[in-house]
């Protein structure tokens, strides 16, 4: 499985959610191997990723990407709003956390 994570330019917005990301998985106990990335707009295409996490005031930005695999977030620094994006997307695909 893969995720990404978009901004426009695919760095410090991306990177920075790509990096609570992963402390969310750390913190759930998540032993699948999830890869994640960051990228910027222009580079996420749709099989790229299993699943793109996003600002949502970009979402039409990515008007090529599957909308049923796109994690809107509202902040991209509330730390509460990606752990609950996360957990959705692991128990949409039945993926195993605490």
């Amino acid at each position: 499985m893969k995720f990404l994570a978009v901004c426009q330019s695919g760095l410090g917005t991306s990177f920075m959610v790509e990096m609570n990301i992963k402390q969310v998985l750390i913190d759930l106990n998540v032993t699948e191997n999830i890869e994640i990335e960051h990228v910027d707009v222009g580079s996420a295409t749709a099989g790229s990723a299993d699943y793109f996490f996003i600002e949502s005031t970009l979402a039409e930005a990515v008007s090529n990407l599957p909308r049923e695999r796109l994690v809107l977030l509202k902040s991209i620094i509330d730390a509460d709003e990606v752990k609950a994006a996360v957990v959705q997307v692991l128990d949409r695909e039945n993926i195993a956390h605490s």
